[in-house]
Order: C-alpha cells, then sequence, then structure tokens
C-alpha cells in the first residue's frame, strides 16, 4: 500500500508546474476553486469579491480572469458556483505555499486513493496482493486518475470519498463502519453535486442489498445522520447560495441553476458519450490508457461471477457513467480527458483487477499497456513545462509518438468528420464482444488456486478497527 501510494503520488507530482494554458498556470474552474480555498484561508468565509478586486489570481493566472460569478447583494458579495469541500481542504496548504501547495496536497490524495483502492480489492473482493499492487498501482499512475492528482478538481477526493464508502458498506455491521459510511457518502455532494447519483446509489445498495442480518447497518442512528445531513446541505445552499445548488451564484445560469445541464438537452445525440467517453479520439480513456479497453470484458466476467458484493462495483460505476454521458453538459472540455468519469474509475480498475487474478496470463499486457499510458502522461507534463505546449489546451498536439499513431483508430467526435459514426459502430461491437467474451470466460474459468483460496476461512481487517473476522 505504501509502495503503490507513493507511486502514484510521485507520478501525479510531476505534473505541478505544468501550465495548463498559455498565459496561466490553471485554467478555467480551477482558479475559482483556488480563489475559494484563499478566501477561507484568508477571510475564512466563501466571498472572493476582495480576491477578485486585489487581483489575488494572479500569481497562478497572469492574463484575464473569467470571473464566473454575480453579485450576490448590494454589497457586492461574490461567490464562486462550485461547492466548497475542495476549497476547504485545500485552504490550509494554499495559504502556506500557495497553489503549488494546493497541487501538492491533491498529489497526496491520489496516493491516498491508490492506497485505498489496493486495500479494498485484497480485504473486500479477495483479489491477490500481488495482482491487486501491480493493477492499481499501474492504473492509479496513469491517466486520467493521475491527472487529476495536479488539477485543482474535486474528482480524486470524490473518487477517495466512493472507495471509502464501498469499504465500509461491505465490511461487517460496526458503529465505525457505519460512521465512515456517513461520512464518506455526505462527502460526495458536498465536492460537487454532480456526485449525488452515484451516492444515492451506494445508499440505496447498503439499504436493499445487503443481507438480513446485516440491515442494522442501516441503523435508526445512521438514517437520523443522513435526514440531518441532507437538511444542512439543502438550507446551506439556500441561504448561502441563495438556491438549491451552487449554479445559483454562477453568471451562466441566472435565469435557471439548473441550466448547467444544458437548457433543452439532447439526450439522443448525448447517447453517443456512452462509448465515447472510452474510445473518443481526444477525450476517450482508451486514447491515452489503452489498458482501460479491457474494463468491458471485466464487468462481463463479474456480472456472471456475481462474487459477493459484485453490485458495489457495477452499479455505481454504471450511474457514474450514465452520469458523465447524460447529465454533464459536455464530454469535450478545458480539462483533462476522463474528467467526468474518475469518481468511479477505481471500481473498473479493482474489476479489471478480480478478473485478471483469476486469468493471469493476462496480468503483463494489462500492466505493459497500462505503462503507456504512464509515460506518455509524463511526456505531456514535461512538455507542458517546456513552453511548446499546454497541459489542458492543446494537449492533443503532443509530440508523444504512441498517440499520434495509436489516436488514429479510434472516433473524433469533436470534429466529426464523416468516417466517425462508422468507426464508432465497428468499436461499439468491439466493446460488446469484449463485454460478452468476458461473460463467456466465467464457464472456462480453471484457476484451482483461486476457487481453493475463496473457500478457505479469510481472516480480513475491519475498517478503522482493530478487530479481526473470520
Amino acid at each position: 500500500m505504501l509502495f503503490v501510494g507513493f507511486l502514484v503520488f510521485g507520478i501525479s507530482a510531476i505534473a505541478i508546474p505544468s501550465r495548463s494554458t498559455y498565459g496561466a498556470q490553471v485554467s478555467v474552474d480551477e482558479p475559482q476553486y483556488l480563489l475559494t480555498a484563499l478566501s477561507i484561508g484568508e477571510d475564512l468565509d466563501l466571498d472572493i469579491s476582495d480576491e477578485i478586486e486585489e487581483e489575488k489570481f494572479r500569481s497562478f493566472h497572469e492574463i484575464g480572469l473569467n470571473t464566473q460569478t454575480i453579485d450576490m447583494n448590494s454589497s457586492g458579495q461574490r461567490l464562486s458556483p462550485h461547492d466548497p469541500l475542495l476549497p476547504l481542504l485545500l485552504s490550509v496548504p494554499m495559504r502556506i505555499a500557495g497553489w503549488v501547495g494546493a497541487r501538492a496536497l491533491l498529489a497526496v490524495f491520489a496516493g491516498l486513493l491508490a492506497s485505498s483502492t489496493l486495500w479494498v480489492a485484497v480485504r473486500r473482493f479477495k483479489v491477490s496482493p500481488k495482482t491487486a499492487a501491480w493493477v492499481v498501482g499501474a492504473f492509479g499512475a496513469a491517466p486520467p486518475l493521475c491527472s487529476y492528482g495536479s488539477q485543482i478538481y474535486p474528482e480524486v477526493p470524490a473518487a477517495l470519498a466512493v472507495v471509502l464508502a464501498i469499504a465500509s458498506a461491505t465490511g461487517a455491521p460496526s458503529k465505525r463502519n457505519a460512521a465512515a459510511f456517513v461520512l464518506s457518502i455526505t462527502a460526495l455532494p458536498w465536492l460537487s453535486v454532480k456526485y449525488m447519483p452515484v451516492a444515492l446509489t451506494i445508499f440505496l445498495l447498503v439499504a436493499f442489498v445487503k443481507k438480513k442480518t446485516e440491515r442494522q447497518f442501516i441503523s435508526a442512528y445512521t438514517a437520523v445522520s443522513f435526514v440531518l445531513m441532507a437538511a444542512i446541505y439543502l438550507l446551506f445552499h439556500k441561504f448561502v447560495y441563495q438556491g438549491w445548488t451552487v449554479y445559483s451564484a454562477g453568471d451562466h445560469f441566472i435565469e435557471n441553476e439548473f441550466n448547467v445541464i444544458g437548457g433543452d438537452p439532447d439526450i439522443w445525440g448525448r447517447s453517443k458519450r456512452f462509448i465515447g467517453l472510452l474510445v473518443d479520439r481526444g477525450f476517450g480513456l482508451a486514447a491515452w490508457t489503452p489498458s482501460f479497453l479491457i474494463f468491458p470484458a471485466a464487468f462481463g466476467f463479474l456480472c456472471k461471477k456475481k462474487i459477493d458484493s459484485w453490485q458495489y462495483l457495477v452499479f455505481p460505476f454504471l450511474i457514474g457513467w450514465s452520469t458523465a454521458t447524460w447529465l454533464a453538459f459536455t464530454m469535450h472540455g478545458w480539462w483533462w480527458p476522463g474528467r467526468q468519469t474518475v469518481a468511479v474509475l477505481p471500481l473498473a480498475v479493482i474489476a479489471i483487477a478480480i478478473a485478471i487474478d483469476n486469468f493471469k496470463k493476462f496480468l503483463f499486457p494489462t500492466v505493459f499497456a497500462t505503462v503507456v499510458g504512464s509515460i506518455g502522461w509524463i511526456w505531456i507534463a514535461v512538455e507542458a513545462q517546456t513552453g511548446r505546449r499546454a497541459l489542458i489546451v492543446d494537449f492533443e498536439d503532443t509530440s508523444w509518438p504512441w498517440y499520434k499513431i495509436w489516436s488514429k483508430i479510434f472516433p473524433d467526435y469533436h470534429n466529426m468528420p464523416a468516417n466517425t459514426m462508422w468507426i464508432a459502430a465497428i468499436w461499439s461491437f468491439v466493446i460488446v464482444l469484449f463485454f460478452s467474451i468476458g461473460w463467456r470466460s466465467v464457464n472456462g474459468n480453471k484457476n484451482p488456486s483461486r476457487s481453493k483460496r475463496a473457500n478457505t476461512d479469510v481472516v480480513t481487517t475491519d475498517l478503522n478497527s482493530g478487530s479481526s473476522i473470520r
């Protein structure tokens, strides 16, 4: 766990000095998070009007700033239209070391996420430590999981909250696990309201999937805690942001805060993202880390195998992926590819680790294909420190040879050339085929060592407790 955590921290931290765009260290939403963190650290409030007026953003954003905010009252109070938990987490390092400290803390979160994912894979889903370490370490050190270990977005803390929620939900009923579960689920909407569907899915799984003997996990105390947390969340936003979400404070959503998903969203048109999030030429996961192509096969295997607690990997992942497909305003944006999927990607990594633990001959090819992504990330991060490239604005123009060749086999949903839909149709067939292969592989699985291990008593340590459970 320590080795994997430090490895991912180091790979993530490589991009700390990299410029996101020309004339600015950070871009788009990142300055808003930093300004709010600065306001909390210096003034103990969320009002960034004085930070904007005094141009305190110049240390990390030399060019003009898109403030994204409106005057909330006659005194000119301005609030960033982004949920406040991430700025709160960044406030101390921002006060001490500025934007470098904020980015360094997110690299620490990336390391913690990798270590926690490894722990959950081994202790909750019985993956062998060797397989789990190789798979989790490789994927954690590849984009997009390592990418958001240096960019100022709530994606990595949200992914950590998801992993901890599942760790506590799949553990034995106890007050400590219940408390960890409540805190993890509660943290998700405070990081961003877009994580609410995933949080609700995990809660419903605990409420309805757990065995009758374990239903006391959702005790009266836990239920009251959730009701209280929900009331605090709604009342806080209504009184502070003057709406049910933070978007009511944004200058883009003056007419209706729920326009954040689009004034008239084209649901059918957005459906192409369902595979585009994986195979789009610029913003698809597989374009940068080829090994992500196998996660449909891993989920096919998991759905057929139905190991203990498999629902906690499959359903939150599908809900998170669906949110990125149909609710997110865009799949393409001024951020590193895969942003909308990061919160649930560790669940896919665990699924891959489970499948590979049953078919160990695929371990080396998977790790090798993932390391290709890590090398590409390091290449681009270094490029962005030379002034020849920017990390966010023109990453597709990188000189990284692998991407320039490999990406040509994917559909380009951004520019939509004439052959896009044909290529997308082929990849849709490939993804379905991979899922089918994973599904059918269950009947052909002949890994006696794993079957024997699964049938023996396994001693695990309960989350946040010193007791052992046999």
